[in-house]
């Protein structure tokens, strides 16, 4: 094998996030190790150029793929999961371009929302976000967030 071809696969080997299916223009999945686990027709997560888009997140525990029982933690939950894939891609959390938050009941959980994102992200600036509280969620869950970061291709 050729020393750059050699350089590539070893690169690839130990890349922190596992390419799932890529398209014609070069769009790739994204299945992370320590990730939760997709089940069904979804995929965590995925690249299309510099920007990186993540799967509507639920507040599971990637250790048991089960929801996290306290609310407050569970919110908090799903921005680690968030958090995980984005790093997998060289992104941090300062790096996310756009929030969308739904939760179930707003006036409950939107406060619970705001302190797990200050506790995360530190002082402000934050993302741009939108909250919108939805009739029902997966699992009738209470928290789903959707996001999307900005995370250049290292040459």
């Amino acid at each position: 094998m050729r020393p750059l071809a050699l350089l590539g696969v070893m690169a690839t080997a130990m890349a922190p996030s596992v390419a799932v299916a890529q398209s014609p223009n070069g769009v790739r999945t994204l299945d992370p190790s320590g990730a939760i686990k997709a089940e069904g027709t979804w995929s965590l997560g995925a690249r299309a150029g510099d920007f990186v888009f993540v799967a509507g997140m639920q507040g599971v525990d990637p250790a048991t793929n089960r929801l996290v029982q306290d609310p407050q933690a569970r919110i908090r939950q799903a921005f680690l999961n968030i958090r995980l894939i984005a790093q997998s891609e060289g992104a941090s959390l300062q790096d996310c371009v756009r929030l969308t938050i739904y939760v179930s009941d707003l006036k409950m959980f939107a406060p619970m929302v705001d302190k797990a994102q200050a506790e995360l992200w530190g002082k402000p600036p934050y993302p741009p976000r939108t909250m919108v509280e939805v009739r029902r969620l997966f699992d009738d869950d209470i928290v789903e967030i959707d996001s999307v970061f900005y995370a250049p291709k290292k040459p």
